[in-house]
């Protein structure tokens, strides 16, 4: 008696690929038992292998360098409207914003927004993590992009509205917008680093270099305004328009992206591939493909090595930055040269940084070295401890305790440049290891994992950075 294992196309039919159904054979297995009906597979190889769609002009790739920029963008246009804030939060009865004398609103606001950011974006991600699989991942990701592009066009909107007379008010309704701002943000990050784990390494880098260009973004606009003289209101309305432009931008690529063939086969779990395993297996000949149940204990087994190495990468990182490195002036300072007065803190602190970080991040998608050693990651990432006292003995100023030891412009830029390519590389790394030492159907859930020790890291960090500002 013959008995059939029918496998279907499991992609719609696209004229763009349109080849994709011919690479699919019906499999006919015949095996003849009296007692049970079973198919059996001992060989360890996969009966047959899919051809996997292609990524036609990279559009993919674009799409996911595009989403990794929008998952930081609440935070790098915050912060970089530094002086949008200043200005909303002055004194208004004298109508002046004076840095060295501040207002108590504009004393704390960066650490109230930091706060308003680094906690609820921390327990979103590990929210995540434990209960994304009860929402649907269209619900998440495209929920989320509405939830931020509608907030910051209300943030618009307070531009170009006079907050003078209820200034506290403001603040308040401010920093409850940024604590929504970074829940939707959390949900987005967890749910596209979900999504990337299941695609190769490549688009992985796509994801994590986005955010560092992000970065590059948020300090070329910084520099810029300096060097136009724009003013506070204006820089802001600019940076807020251009980040309703990219969300908008964002939420109608992804919603392309999930319709695509290419995206739809890679997010399909392998079980729904085929019935062939990777391991020997008994299946019913009528039966659907077993469902497979995700344990948090197994796939946290497989990864804590690689979740430590990038909770201490980020821990090291936002222990000293900003918070310290923007403290740190040039040696000439006060010399009235636009160089050291006006840009050294922006281009070396921001800039300079943010490329490096960028620059790590695509060498870790072309070398992906260390492999399967998950030891060495989690040794280089500890070994960026020594970065911590050799900044802090840098021009930080104002100090109390530490000497200056690193009196030198040079000094500072190599350190920051050695600081910020090893964040990008073993940020990268990885994220890029950890989708190959857990299974396929478990990738998703352990690249969402790998997001809340990121967030973790850059909690635990923020929190240091105030001890670090203080051993000054």
């Amino acid at each position: 008696m013959d008995y059939s294992v029918n496998t279907r196309p499991l992609l719609q039919h696209s004229e763009s690929e349109s080849d994709f159904e011919d690479d699919i054979s019906e499999v006919n297995r015949c095996v003849d038992h009296q007692d049970d009906h079973v198919v059996v597979t001992k060989d360890l190889r996969p009966l047959f292998k899919l051809r996997e769609p292609s990524d036609r002009y990279n559009l993919a790739y674009l799409i996911f360098y595009l989403l990794g920029m929008t998952t930081l963008l609440p935070w790098n246009f915050f912060i970089t409207a530094d002086d949008y804030w200043m200005y909303k939060f002055r004194d208004a009865s004298a109508n002046i914003s004076d840095k060295e004398n501040r207002t108590e609103l504009q004393a704390g606001f960066t650490a109230y927004l930091s706060v308003a950011s680094t906690i609820p974006n921390t327990m979103f991600l590990i929210l995540n993590t434990l209960f994304s699989h009860k929402i649907s991942l269209q619900v998440r990701m495209i929920g989320s992009l509405s939830c931020i592009f509608l907030l910051f066009v209300l943030t618009t909107v307070f531009v170009e509205v006079d907050t003078d007379t209820w200034q506290e008010v403001f603040f308040s309704i401010t920093l409850v917008m940024v604590v929504f701002l970074n829940i939707a943000s959390a949900i987005l990050q967890g749910g596209l680093f979900g999504i990337v784990g299941k695609f190769s390494s490549r688009y992985i880098t796509a994801v994590v270099s986005g955010q560092a260009l992000g970065g590059i973004f948020a300090a070329l606009a910084e520099i810029a305004s300096l060097c136009f003289g724009a003013s506070s209101a204006t820089s802001a309305f600019v940076y807020f328009m251009v980040a309703n432009v990219m969300l908008l931008l964002s939420l109608a690529a992804y919603i392309f992206l999930s319709h695509s063939v290419f995206f739809q086969f890679h997010m399909l779990d392998k079980l729904e591939v085929s019935t062939m395993q990777y391991e020997p297996a008994v299946i019913q000949a009528n039966d659907n493909p077993p469902s497979r149940e995700i344990s948090y204990k197994a796939i946290l087994s497989k990864i804590w090595v690689y979740g430590f190495s990038v909770w201490m990468t980020f821990v090291v990182t936002l222990a000293i930055y900003p918070a310290v490195t923007v403290l740190v002036n040039s040696t000439g300072k006060g010399s009235r040269k636009p160089w050291n007065d006006m840009y050294f803190v922006p281009v070396v602190g921001y800039l300079i940084f943010s490329t490096c970080d960028y620059v790590g991040r695509i060498l870790a998608g072309l070398l992906q070295r260390p492999r399967n050693k998950s030891w060495v990651v989690a040794l280089l990432s500890i070994l960026r401890v020594v970065f911590i006292p050799l900044l802090l003995l840098c021009n930080a100023q104002p100090r109390h305790h530490l000497p200056v030891l690193m009196n030198s412009d040079l000094h500072y830029i190599v350190i920051i440049v050695l600081f910020a390519l090893s964040n990008g590389y073993l940020a990268n790394i990885t994220l890029i290891c950890v989708p190959k030492v857990v299974d396929s159907a478990e990738q998703e859930t352990a690249s969402s994992m790998m997001a809340a020790f990121l967030g973790i890291g850059l909690a635990c960090g923020s929190a240091l950075s105030l001890a670090m500002v203080n051993i000054l």
